[in-house]
């Protein structure tokens, strides 16, 4: 798969935005930076995303609204080709417009185990509460703050001695082997056969009366009853000399089948051995997966061997 391309704001030095670059660099890190911006002209980090070759973008937000200020990063970001915005100790909150148009696609890392200690002081806010560990987490960003879901986190022990000062320091640490770990996986789920099939088993097994059931060596999904039940779903990773992970579903004709695969070839294929039986083969390990669009073919090769008192249930329901 293509790499993800990730602009990363910072405010200040770019410990984390240096850790990241240089984790960019090493063999299979599934994303590169293409540019990272602040809102202060002097961050020390943009100088040395400069050394290292990165395109960088300084705005200072004094003087605007922070919805105006974030129309102008933003627009930094996407002419940088951005899949991803990475915050690294970029100290403004982002205005609930400008989250709105990157959901699932905005990362930070927060200094403390969330859900506690949301917001500043994290390490005297531990250290007071007598917590025995601080630590940092990475998450995605929602509109409110330091709230989303939860992506990675690293533990780092308070010992009886710690000031807000040393533990930062060690916690610092540990953000920066933590955030690139973490945004690897995040970014590169999409070529984890794991991944993928934990997807489709969630979308296949909320339809009516269904089950897994491994067929010919690899997952597959049923519905009807245990003895009666006929396939509607079979999970491909890179079987039959196919370099594709994907799902295999039914298609409506061997003329759609093969309509599809010629005009789309990014998104669909005809499988090896399933394809002669009008099988047609979606694609999961590519960029952006569509996955309600996966979720509609599902329901669709579903329907087509379904028993009529399910599809008569769906098809009334569908009706109100």
């Amino acid at each position: 798969m293509p790499k993800a391309k990730v602009a990363i704001f910072i405010s200040g030095g770019g410990t984390n935005m240096a850790a990241l670059l240089y984790a960019s660099r090493l063999a299979e890190c599934p994303y590169e930076v293409v540019l990272v911006a602040s809102n202060k002209g002097d961050a020390a980090g943009l100088e040395l995303a400069k050394i290292e070759g990165i395109a960088t973008f300084a705005h200072s937000h004094k003087g605007m609204e922070r919805a105006e200020h974030d129309t102008v990063m933003e627009r930094a970001a996407l002419d940088a080709g951005a899949d991803y915005i990475v915050l690294a100790g970029y100290m403004r909150i982002l205005s609930e417009e400008f989250v709105s148009h990157w959901p699932g696609k905005i990362i930070n890392i927060h200094p403390s185990l969330l859900p506690k200690y949301k917001g500043l002081e994290t390490h005297k806010r531990a250290i007071d509460a007598g917590d025995s560990h601080g630590g940092a987490t990475v998450h995605l960003v929602t509109p409110e703050l330091d709230s989303g879901a939860i992506l990675e986190q690293v533990k780092v022990a308070i010992v009886p001695r710690d000031t807000p000062e040393t533990l930062a320091e060690r916690v610092k640490l540990a953000e920066h082997q933590l955030y690139p770990r973490a945004l690897s996986a995040y970014v590169g789920r999409g070529s984890d056969p794991t991944y993928l099939l934990d997807k489709v088993r969630e979308l296949a097994l909320k339809l009516p009366e269904t089950r897994e059931r491994e067929s010919h060596g690899s997952p597959g999904f049923r519905v009807g009853t245990e003895k009666s039940g006929k396939f509607f779903a079979h999970f491909n990773d890179q079987h039959h000399g196919s370099e594709h992970v994907a799902v295999l579903v039914k298609a409506g004709s061997m003329d759609e089948l093969l309509s599809l695969v010629e005009t789309q070839p990014g998104t669909y294929f005809k499988p090896a051995y399933y394809g002669a039986s009008g099988w047609i083969g979606l694609i999961l390990n590519r960029p952006d997966v569509d996955w309600e669009h996966v979720d509609e073919w599902l329901e669709r090769s579903w329907r087509t061997v379904a028993p009529a008192r399910l599809t008569k249930l769906m098809d009334a329901a569908d009706g109100f």
